[in-house]
């Protein structure tokens, strides 16, 4: 019997989710669907983005999770065209570095939300780059 997963969702823990909801809705041009005070999520056709409170996380244990701690994972999104994107949120977060070509062929802006998670915005530029994100 083969299994397979679906990767589905990403969800970040914070201490102030309204400020970290309004940053992904100004980003990505969505509304968030707000299944509680405490929790929203930002869809978008490949992936759910959730963010979610400090306080829900008392739900699985003490001490599970730490707002504002990440300094590991990158949340990437594919843009269109990211020196354009780049011109209209390019205020929004702290910019850790603008748009450059990548030695992997993609094109990427690099910016930190609210709580310090890096945020990269790029576009393929080459073929090879591109097939990369074909499914």
């Amino acid at each position: 019997m083969t299994r397979s997963m679906n990767f589905i969702s990403v969800r970040i823990i914070t201490d102030d989710v309204p400020a970290l909801v309004r940053f992904y809705e100004e980003l990505t041009g969505l509304d968030a669907r707000w299944a509680a005070p405490e929790f929203a999520e930002i869809v978008t056709d490949g992936c759910t983005l959730a963010i979610g409170s400090t306080r829900t996380m008392q739900l699985f244990g003490p001490d599970i999770a730490r707002a504002a701690a990440n300094r590991t994972a990158i949340l990437e999104f594919i843009v269109e065209d990211v020196d354009r994107e780049f011109e209209r949120v390019g205020n929004l977060g702290e910019v850790v570095q603008q748009p450059t070509t990548m030695p992997w062929g993609n094109r990427s802006l690099l910016l930190r939300d609210p709580d310090g998670n890096l945020v990269n915005l790029f576009t393929p530029q080459t073929a090879e780059a591109a097939a990369r994100f074909t499914r």
